[in-house]
């Protein structure tokens, strides 16, 4: 089975996977989350993602399908599990220099491995599956057929590439990135760094075999294989929070044309605010070295399709695919365009082109319309998940 295969690129298949995880969302969810099985056993968890990543489904539509079930206390643990995506997303949002630091640093990460033989040879054995260590071979092999891999083998995976195999971080965080379907760079970054010790200053993750063990139901024992310790590694502090940036408002008078991307292909809430002439979908260069994975384009292209699908009526004449903002400026001069309207974009490739559009003299009026879950969420995310945690409550009020 492919990886587009188990995960349909479409909003009715993320949808129809939401329905059949809602029942299992509370004392199932709580009893079972930890628990990798393997592929096509990721049955204590919600799989959902995938479809979250580029909000084909948003984290409203989730939370609010599953309180329709259960209460906020019996549900409490996937509840969080939600919020952590948006904590990180936040975190990552009012400091986006972290995320520029990981870029620099995984160029001169890459730099070594391309005159370093001894590293290129561990970090290719390390990619491909062929370290000796069953469990972190097997990750690695799922995680590059199928395009996913459960969260706390994500955690193993991360401490052993660290710790035992000793590779920088980095290049560990650019392999998830590559293959994951739900490679996000704010939870993807943030994970690695936090395993790491970097996140929360000495806090490591360190893998054990007993713990292996124990979740994989005995898959795996990796005894006298893994690393006895995890000495957190050095890096800068990260910069004090700063503000996000003004809520976009549209002029409906405008002539407009709307930017899709695969941040957030769910555009309702924009169209509520203006009806575009035209429509052009944005993606960006990869945020590493090396392509993605075929997998991994494909799903966001299709995901994207489905999106211009099921809006074809509202979004306008469509105006292609741009990579660059010169090609959207082109694109608005084609069409005469008074004002560009998007969704807000997190910290990521698509935020880099929006930047750099709105650093250019002659573009039109770039409008980033940011979601009310966004606007309440992403402020809170100023220190660790356990001070937003306590907002959770209150969000959740918003929302029902």
């Amino acid at each position: 089975m492919t990886a587009l295969d188990h995960f349909p690129p479409t909003r009715t298949a993320a949808l129809e996977r939401l329905a059949r995880f809602v029942p299992h969302a509370g004392r199932d969810y709580a009893a079972r989350r930890n628990y990798d099985l393997g592929p096509g056993r990721h049955t204590g968890v919600s799989q959902l993602s995938p479809y979250l990543r580029c909000r084909l489904i948003t984290e409203r539509d989730v939370l609010e399908a599953v309180l329709v079930r259960h209460s906020p206390q019996a549900a409490e643990k996937f509840i969080q599990e939600v919020f952590w995506r948006t904590y990180w997303v936040g975190w990552l949002m009012q400091r986006p220099g972290v995320w520029d630091q990981y870029r620099a640093d995984l160029n001169r990460q890459w730099d070594a491995v391309q005159t370093q033989s001894g590293l290129r040879a561990r970090w290719e054995e390390a990619c491909s599956g062929q370290t000796g260590i069953d469990c972190f071979d097997t990750w690695a092999q799922e995680l590059a057929e199928t395009g996913y891999l459960h969260n706390h083998a994500r955690m193993w995976f991360a401490s052993i590439w660290i710790f035992t195999l000793e590779l920088p971080w980095e290049l560990g965080a650019d392999f998830f990135l590559r293959h994951l379907l739900d490679g996000d760079p704010a939870s993807n970054t943030l994970g690695w760094r936090w395993v790491a010790g970097i996140q929360t200053p000495g806090k490591t993750y360190l893998a054990r075999t007993s713990n292996i063990s124990k979740f994989t139901e005995g898959r795996f024992h990796p005894k006298y294989q893994l690393a006895g310790e995890a000495p957190a590694l050095s890096a800068p502090p990260a910069p004090d929070a700063r503000p996000l940036p003004p809520r976009g408002h549209a002029a409906s008078s405008l002539r407009s044309g709307l930017l899709l991307h695969d941040a957030d292909l769910s555009p309702g809430f924009v169209l509520e605010r203006v009806t575009p002439l035209t429509h052009a979908v944005l993606t960006p260069e990869a945020p590493s070295p090396l392509m993605p994975a075929p997998h991994v384009t494909a799903f966001r292209d299709a995901a994207t399709g489905d999106t211009q699908t099921r809006w074809a009526e509202r979004l306008g004449t469509a105006g292609g695919q741009m990579r660059t903002a010169g090609e959207i400026i082109d694109w608005a001069r084609q069409h005469d365009l008074q004002q560009i309207v998007t969704a807000a974009a997190p910290t990521g490739p698509v935020a880099t082109v929006l930047a750099a559009l709105r650093a250019t003299p002659d573009a039109p009026k770039l409008v980033e319309i940011r979601r009310d879950y966004d606007d309440a969420a992403w402020p809170l995310a100023t220190k660790g998940f356990f001070p937003f945690k306590k907002h959770i409550p209150s969000l959740l009020k918003t929302i029902r």
